[in-house]
């Protein structure tokens, strides 16, 4: 796997990871900005868009068109990877006790 692939796989980790500490499971686009700029992926919305799109095609969550934002919404899919039950394709394991 090269360096863009592995980048692309830690933020999509990481989003899921972020949607489950919300109550309701959900977060828009630029507080996933947010998210990601925190763990050192400083990336334009377009790529963001991209990796919630893929992330929805892995039925990992699911997206709503908020006026011009994007809303993510958790699935089972994308819970039971964070919480180690099954793995998503195209997204990095999350470690072990995280």
């Amino acid at each position: 796997m090269d360096y863009s692939e592995h980048s692309a796989q830690d933020c999509r980790l990481i989003i899921l990871k972020a949607l489950t500490k919300e109550n309701d499971t959900r977060l828009n686009e630029t507080i996933i900005s947010h998210v990601l700029t925190t763990f050192g992926h400083t990336k334009t919305r377009d790529y963001i868009r991209t990796q919630l799109r893929k992330l929805e095609d892995l039925g990992a969550i699911k997206l709503v068109e908020a006026g011009s934002v994007l809303v993510a919404e958790l699935k089972q899919p994308g819970l039971d990877h964070v919480e180690r039950r099954s793995f998503l394709e195209g997204v990095l394991k999350p470690s072990i006790g995280t």
